[in-house]
């Protein structure tokens, strides 16, 4: 056997969605196509986000372009916006900056869970979830969200919880729902999961991926499970608020509710492994931009114009669709039930969307409103002639 257990399984986890991404080559290049696959820019860069690299592009000194591990400046201005946003008292130490969620993630794998530990992650949920649980060997067990308003299902999350659990992985706002979860769903977790760590003599911890907590629609209320459980530690992506997923930048940040000893461990145990895991640090020019890109954002209230666009149009046309609290992603249920051939025939017509099986939910569709409302009014005709064909 050429690959390792964990290569063949982390490739097959993942194959739907390396499936996918082939078949979108052909629309990589095409004018005409109407893509609302991945949550990708359509306009140019913000303004904000190349102002602020731009005025860290010339070095200040003969090291500025140095090996990094994460600089103070940008560890200071993350704690500081966590402050104010959560209202929890984190400290400069709490702070690992990484290479977008995926590092911060990737970290928190190795810093907390042991091979053969099994991590609880949501479904629907991220499809990078699998593959990298696979890749870091650590065995991913589904807790289904619930069925009709995707919330969070405390019990179906306590009933995958096994003695070899090690860590339950919470996304809010979610990815592909765009729901966004309440105090009182934080709160209810951290009894079952307080309970069943006495209960199985062993810890377990909290992962709150939290890329999308900065794009919130209607004014809705943000609360981290770090508020409610001290053993959480939350991952966090500049892609998304900037949206510029391709300048790789991110933390992960310790909850400071943390016994003091034990917050100093995982304080302590960030660097080694970072540089254990490949140097998991992001480069040095994003790090430096870090202050200035705390205060930028896409414009939200843009989004939330093409969100009621979409939403509403596709409401009257019939579609059974979640109107989404958070992300940029509007999710629902394909017509007939079988989203492959949906999306296909969509396709076909040249509007791309993605299917519900690269979130193990073959009913189900996704729409990125990251597309230009331009894309959207020109999609419109074809997504409310294919709700009538169902």
């Amino acid at each position: 056997m050429v690959l390792s257990t964990r290569a063949i399984e982390a490739r097959d986890s993942v194959a739907a969605v390396t499936s996918f991404f082939a078949s979108m080559q052909g629309a990589d290049g095409d004018a005409e196509a109407l893509d609302f696959t991945f949550g990708n820019p359509h306009e140019m860069a913000l303004p904000g986000l190349i102002d602020a690299m731009r005025a860290q592009l010339e070095p200040r000194s003969v090291d500025w372009y140095a090996y990094k591990s994460s600089e103070r400046k940008a560890q200071e201005a993350v704690a500081a916006g966590l402050r104010r946003e959560l209202g929890l008292g984190f400290e400069t130490e709490d702070i690992a900056m990484t290479q977008g969620a995926f590092g911060a993630i990737s970290l928190a794998l190795a810093m907390l869970a042991d091979a053969g530990d099994e991590v609880v992650i949501p479904v629907p949920g991220w499809f990078c979830y699998a593959p990298m649980l696979h890749a870091a060997n650590l065995v991913p067990v589904g807790a289904p969200l619930a069925p009709v308003d995707f919330s969070l299902d405390v019990d179906e999350i306590a009933r995958a919880i096994t003695p070899r659990t090690r860590i339950v992985a919470v996304n809010s706002p979610a990815n592909p729902t765009g729901r966004v979860y309440p105090k009182e769903t934080w709160d209810a977790l951290a009894e079952v999961l307080d309970e069943a760590s006495r209960r199985h003599g062993r810890r377990i911890w909290l992962l709150s991926d939290e890329p999308y907590r900065r794009i919130r629609f209607d004014g809705i209320a943000f609360a981290s499970p770090a508020g409610s459980y001290p053993w959480t530690v939350i991952d966090y992506s500049y892609g998304k608020v900037l949206l510029a997923p391709g300048q790789r930048l991110g933390y992960l940040a310790i909850s400071p509710l943390l016994e003091p000893a034990e917050r100093t461990a995982l304080r302590d145990a960030c660097m080694p492994l970072q540089l254990a895991i490949g140097w998991g640090f992001p480069d040095a020019l994003m790090q430096y931009s870090v202050p200035a890109l705390e205060d930028v954002s896409i414009d939200l209230a843009e989004l939330t114009r093409k969100r009621d666009r979409m939403y509403g149009a596709l409401h009257a046309a019939g579609y059974t669709l979640t109107r989404p609290e958070g992300t940029f992603y509007l999710w629902g249920r394909a017509p007939g039930g079988d989203a492959t051939t949906f999306c296909a025939a969509l396709a076909d017509r040249g509007v791309f969307v993605m299917p519900g099986t690269l979130f193990d939910q073959p009913a189900h569709w996704r729409i990125s409103l990251t597309a230009t409302m331009e894309t959207i009014e020109r999609a419109l005709p074809v997504l409310e002639e294919a709700a009538g064909r169902s």
